[in-house]
């Protein structure tokens, strides 16, 4: 099976678990492939954490859970040097922490204060940990999945933009439409019968996991993706769009304090590929590009006074610089 087929019968698989998000299933099957990180923000109950438990079940890669509390510690998620002694000789044996898998959820990012969000961000950049001077590589395969609750605000520690910066999709996920509500209720309902009545000693048989190597795969295809140099040329005047808002729109230039990094440069590129491959593609449009940009360029502006003042949201600022920047 060509790894474009497998991947898109990998997200059926989920789709058909995880109903009425499709639009969160399809970005983070889309992190897999760009090798990025994800924040997902979401009320409560609205299938985030669900999303990557069903995405672990079905590809053969380990799942690591970090809650985020007040009291947790760096080494809780790095991992650290363990005394080990036998037979009255002792040594140092480095123990890893539950950044050592292949997926990696974070429940509620900001409920760590900074030095915790710290190392996993820099384990999520530099795709290694530091400890007692030792470097120890993570998997080739990795993915965060961060998770953050838009309320409840009191009590928690904001992530700071430059630490923002370095995920590389920020999904907002909303309630799902009137006509999925019925399914989702039903499907809860059908997975505890059948837990119910499953009888242990016999085990229901599991899934055919997707092999790591389709995702390799699929990423070097997603490499060979063309892109014209007029698509390349509009994914850098959109980001020098929120740079320069005065060359544009004098709202704009009230709106924006700071524009986006040149790692909203590459976001866009590597989305983009990855979105055109998904679907059925071999070259880049501008549509590609203007599909996925809110998602890659909405952490990544911060937002004047004046447009907190207001209500602004970052949606809305996106879709004035699509509005006003011109397909070459």
């Amino acid at each position: 099976m060509a790894a474009r087929d497998s991947i898109l019968q990998l997200q059926t698989l989920i789709g058909k678990t995880v109903l009425g998000q499709e639009a969160m299933i399809e970005r983070l099957i889309i992190g897999l492939l760009a090798n990025g990180n994800l924040l997902v923000e979401g009320l409560p109950g609205l299938a985030k954490t669900r999303a990557i438990k069903k995405l672990s079940k079905f590809v053969d890669a380990g799942l690591s859970r970090i809650q985020f509390t007040p009291d947790l510690l760096p080494s809780d998620i790095t991992g650290s040097e363990i005394y080990y002694s036998a037979e009255g000789k002792g040594e140092f044996r480095f123990q890893p922490g539950p950044i050592f898998n292949n997926l990696v959820l974070v429940d509620e990012i900001n409920r760590a204060p900074a030095k915790v969000q710290s190392a996993l961000l820099e384990a999520m950049e530099e795709r290694q940990v530091t400890v007692a001077g030792k470097t120890h590589t993570l998997p080739q395969l990795f993915l965060v999945m961060a998770t953050q609750n838009p309320i409840e605000q009191e009590g928690t520690y904001p992530l700071p933009e430059a630490q923002l910066d370095r995920f590389l999709m920020h999904v907002y996920v909303d309630y799902p439409e009137e006509k999925s509500e019925r399914d989702i209720m039903l499907l809860v309902r059908g997975e505890e019968q059948e837990t119910s009545a499953t009888n242990p000693a016999q085990p229901s048989a599991a899934p055919e996991l997707l092999s790591q190597d389709v995702i390799f795969a699929a990423r070097n295809e997603i490499h060979s993706i063309q892109m014209a140099a007029a698509v390349e040329q509009y994914i850098v005047a959109l980001i020098e769009a929120t740079r320069y808002p005065e060359r544009y729109d004098k709202d704009l230039r009230k709106w924006i304090q700071y524009g986006a990094s040149p790692r909203g440069t590459i976001g866009l590129d590597k989305c983009s590929r990855a979105y055109a491959w998904l679907k059925g593609r071999d070259y880049v449009r501008p549509d590609d590009v203007q599909a996925i940009a809110h998602d890659v360029l909405r952490h990544r502006l911060l937002l004047s006074y004046d447009a907190q003042a207001q209500g602004i949201k970052p949606d809305q600022v996106i879709d004035k610089v699509i509005q006003l920047v011109a397909v070459a």
